[in-house]
């Protein structure tokens, strides 16, 4: 709850991105590197092979530059903002839905692609995308893009769920037994989205068009729906590895999930074993995160930082983040010639779903779907913390 109150006090009105916010000028040259750079990361993006030393993206550049990498990892995207904000880091690995937000409130700095000499191989679909460039000013470098899928139990479930109502709402499972207590749900704001996102499909009368584009009565569906989800959830999860243990040890037979949490689960055999795990992109489609490495406005070490953009492209690091987080990389180049990824990885981990999936960006009041405007983010978050209280 303290990220989500800090959040509520950092947001100001964000509305349309102006030129201000295009004020500061990028970086022209890379000088000698400052001897470290601190990074705000998703759990399992930035890997030195300490859980698994096959994965391990980290020593070579450490010792190829000089420049040692510490990293700060956060569970959700406003505790990313709310770090940002209170300064003392380079980069961020930053979702959609903090990205434009680092933007408005100067938070992070343009990104001169001319001093990333690799900018040229990532995914034109990424290059520009409206998440991290504003008025064809690039503020970060694509990292890895992939979905929010349910992650279940297979002995529960001996087919894949086929709608995300397993943890919307209460029934019985396969298994005879009620879903109440048993399932989770994402710990943030931007879980308004998947809710809004299940009932696109199960009441199209609302006419949703864009689950981060809501009408008043449409918002006000959405969190009906998640305040009725509550006296089902067993936890609100933001942290990857409480959930894999709370799948192993707590009875948790579905939720909301990263594919990195179902590949640690998938890869411990006796885990397996005991709570056989396995993912899926129910009918009514998945919210989603393209992840971009933004830079600090105020970045203590600049120099480390831009080359560490350089290095987070390369096909190599690509690759094996991808087989290790079960994302899909930035760099298509990646998805053939990895050992640990293999050559039908980016299948696996869903390249040819693009189009399908929503992904996170931060709600704002002027919107595109509704001529009537949209509820804007400020309100999710303080809605959400008053659905997490039972309010």
């Amino acid at each position: 709850m303290t990220f989500m109150m800090k959040a509520v006090a950092s947001l100001a009105a964000l509305g349309a991105v102006t030129s201000l916010a295009l004020a500061q000028e990028m970086k022209k040259e890379i000088g000698p590197g400052e001897g470290q750079v601190d990074i705000v990361a998703w759990p399992g993006y930035i890997e030195r092979g300490e859980t698994d030393k096959a994965f391990d993206w980290v020593t070579d550049f450490e010792a190829k530059t000089q420049c040692k990498v510490n990293i700060k990892t956060a569970g959700t995207s406003d505790e990313m903002v709310a770090l940002m904000n209170e300064g003392g880091f380079d980069l961020v690995t930053a979702s959609g839905d903090a990205s434009l937000r680092l933007i408005s409130g100067k938070r992070v700095q343009p990104v001169n692609t001319d001093l990333i000499p690799s900018w040229k191989t990532v995914d034109e679909r990424l290059q520009s995308s409206p998440w991290h460039t504003v008025g064809g000013v690039h503020y970060g470098v694509p990292y890895q893009w992939g979905a929010n899928v349910l992650a279940y139990n297979t002995k529960v479930f001996p087919e894949a769920p086929k709608s995300w109502s397993v943890v919307f709402e209460e029934q019985n499972l396969p298994d005879g037994k009620s879903n109440k207590g048993r399932v989770q749900a994402f710990d943030g704001p931007i879980y308004i989205a998947d809710a809004a996102l299940y009932l696109m499909a199960k009441k199209p009368e609302l006419g949703i068009k864009d689950p981060y584009e809501l009408t008043e009565e449409q918002y006000k569906a959405a969190l009906d729906l998640l305040r009725a989800q509550k006296v089902l959830v067993s936890r609100y999860w933001h942290d990857a590895f409480i959930q894999i243990d709370d799948f192993k040890n707590e009875g948790v037979v579905a939720s909301s999930s990263w594919p990195f949490q179902v590949n640690i689960l998938q890869a411990d055999k006796a885990a397996m074993e005991k709570t056989p795990i396995a993912s899926t992109i129910p009918e009514e489609g998945a919210t989603g995160w393209a992840d971009t490495t933004m830079m600090h406005a105020d970045a203590p070490h600049p120099n480390c930082a831009y080359m560490w953009l350089e290095h987070s492209i390369n096909p190599k690091l690509q690759g094996d983040l991808a087989a290790w987080f079960g994302s899909v990389p930035s760099v298509p180049a990646a998805c053939t010639g990895n050992a640990l990824l293999t050559d039908k990885g980016c299948e696996t981990n869903g390249i040819k779903n693009f189009e399908k999936i929503h992904f996170w960006r931060t709600p704002v009041a002027k919107c595109e779907s509704q001529s009537a405007g949209c509820v804007p983010y400020y309100r999710w978050v303080t809605d959400m913390i008053a659905v997490l209280g039972g309010r």
